[in-house]
C-alpha cells in the first residue's frame, strides 16, 4: 500500500477547525501566509505541507490527490480536529473534494479557490511544461513559465522593469522539492463523480484573469455542487499574492455567514 511521509503542519488560533490544502508547486507558507492570522481570530487552523513542501519530506513515488486528502486528515487527527471546514486552493481544490467525499461526517463546508475537478487540455499542458522543465532541472525556464502563467497580466507588467530578473529568481529559488509530484497530482487527479453529493456549505471563488487553471473550471465546479456560492476575483492564478484582502474577505465573509 502506497504511503506517504506525515505531513508537517503548524496549527494557529482556536475555535471552530479550518483545514488547509495548499496547491501543487506551492506550500502553506507561500499559498496562505497572508490570510491565515484573519482565518486564525476565530478559528483553529491546521494547516500542513505537502510531501516536499515546507518541512514535510519528499514523497518517494508519485502522489495523488487521494493520498494528499489522506495525509491532511491525519493531520487535522493528530491536532484534535473532529470536523472542519476546508480551504483549498488549486490542487487543494481536488483534496478538499476528496476528502469531502471519503470523510462526509467530518466536514462542515468547503472553499474552493481557482481550483478544478480535473484537468482541462490546457492545465494539462502547463503541467507537462512544468514537469520537463523539472525533470530538465531548469529552474530559470520553470520560473519564467509561472510568471507568465500564475500572475495576471496587470500584475505581471506591473512589476518594474529593473525587478523582473530578481523576481524570476525568486521563484525559482522557491521552487519546492516535491513540485514534480504535487504537478503529477493534479494531472492524474477527478473528482467530477465526487460533486453531486456534497452537502456542506460552498464557497467556490473563480480567478478570472487565470491562464493556468482557467475559471471555466470554477463555474464546473459551481455548476455541480449542489447549492455552492460563487465568486470571483479579477485575478491570476496567485490571488495571495495579487489581490490578499479581497480574497480573504470573501472567505471570512462566507465561514460568518454560515457560522463555520
Amino acid at each position: 500500500m502506497t504511503r506517504i511521509p506525515a505531513l508537517s503542519a503548524t496549527t494557529h488560533g482556536t475555535g471552530p477547525g479550518l483545514l488547509l490544502a495548499h496547491g501543487a508547486g506551492g506550500s502553506i507558507e507561500g499559498n496562505y501566509a497572508p490570510i491565515i492570522p484573519a482565518l486564525a481570530a476565530a478559528h483553529t487552523v491546521v494547516a500542513p505541507d505537502y510531501p516536499g513542501s515546507g518541512e514535510t519530506p519528499r514523497a518517494t513515488g508519485e502522489l495523488t490527490a487521494d493520498l494528499l486528502a489522506e495525509g491532511i486528515v491525519e493531520a487535522a487527527d493528530r491536532a484534535g480536529l473532529d470536523t472542519f471546514t476546508l480551504i483549498g486552493y488549486s490542487l487543494g481544490s481536488l483534496v478538499a473534494v476528496r476528502v469531502a467525499a471519503r470523510w462526509p461526517e467530518r466536514v462542515r463546508g468547503l472553499v474552493l479557490t481557482a481550483g478544478l475537478a480535473r484537468a482541462d487540455n490546457r492545465a494539462e499542458a502547463a503541467l507537462d511544461l512544468w514537469q520537463r522543465y523539472l525533470a530538465a532541472g531548469d529552474l530559470a525556464g520553470f520560473a519564467r513559465f509561472v510568471a507568465l502563467t500564475g500572475f495576471g497580466a496587470d500584475f505581471f507588467n506591473g512589476v518594474p522593469r529593473e525587478q523582473v530578473g530578481t523576481l524570476l529568481d525568486t521563484i525559482a529559488a522557491g521552487v519546492p522539492a516535491g513540485t514534480f509530484e504535487q504537478a503529477g497530482a493534479v494531472r492524474t487527479g477527478d473528482t467530477t463523480a465526487d460533486l453531486a453529493g456534497i452537502t456542506v456549505p460552498t464557497l467556490v471563488i473563480a480567478t478570472t484573469r487565470d491562464t493556468l487553471v482557467s475559471p471555466a473550471n470554477s463555474r464546473y465546479l459551481a455548476a455541480r455542487i449542489p447549492g455552492a456560492e460563487y465568486a470571483e476575483i479579477e485575478t491570476g492564478h496567485v490571488p495571495m499574492a495579487e489581490r490578499p484582502e479581497e480574497w480573504q474577505k470573501l472567505i471570512t465573509d462566507f465561514l460568518a455567514r454560515h457560522d463555520l
